[in-house]
């Protein structure tokens, strides 16, 4: 291997371990953006009248740190192969979606907006599930628990607004 050929792998690998960190900074971002000017959500959480199935406030940190773990991996996965093409630009909006639902409905209290909100998200992650499929299909099959989560907190957001309002 020649001295140039080390160096170009050597910076386009720097830079692939670069656009993972961007990724995972993306997802983070919208975890942040979904706190910002929202406390005492645990408290706010527990005191809704809530469905017998609802889960414990504490379970939904753990759940969230791996899911937008995924959701940042499957991202970088499919940017690898395609660059930022169309599949990314509707991975761009579910995160985006993500980030509304916590203000909506915890900083808000509009749990009808937010049950919108966290529909137009289940749809885009539908949509981000099938073009990553395209792409590359273990990035694909990344979020299918993130659309399983998101599914059932669709369901747990309906019901909390229906027992609320």
């Amino acid at each position: 291997m020649t001295t140039v050929s080390w160096a170009n792998r050597n910076a386009r690998g720097g830079r692939r371990w670069l656009a993972l960190a961007g990724f995972a900074a993306a997802a983070a971002l919208a975890a942040a953006i979904g706190g910002l000017g929202v406390s005492g959500t645990a408290e706010e959480y527990q005191a809704l009248r809530q469905p017998g199935w609802a889960p414990p406030s504490w379970l939904f940190g753990p759940v969230w740190s791996a899911l937008y773990a995924t959701i940042a991996l499957a991202g970088w996965l499919v940017w690898r192969r395609t660059g930022f093409t169309t599949a990314l630009w509707v991975w761009t909006a579910q995160l985006v979606l993500n980030a509304a639902w916590t203000p909506l409905f915890f900083g808000a209290g509009q749990y009808g907006l937010a049950f919108a909100d966290i529909v137009a998200m289940w749809i885009a992650v539908v949509a981000t599930i099938v073009l990553f499929w395209r792409v590359h299909r273990p990035a694909a099959l990344l979020l299918v628990p993130y659309l399983a989560w998101v599914t059932y907190a669709s369901a747990l957001n309906l019901a909390i607004w229906q027992l609320n309002t």
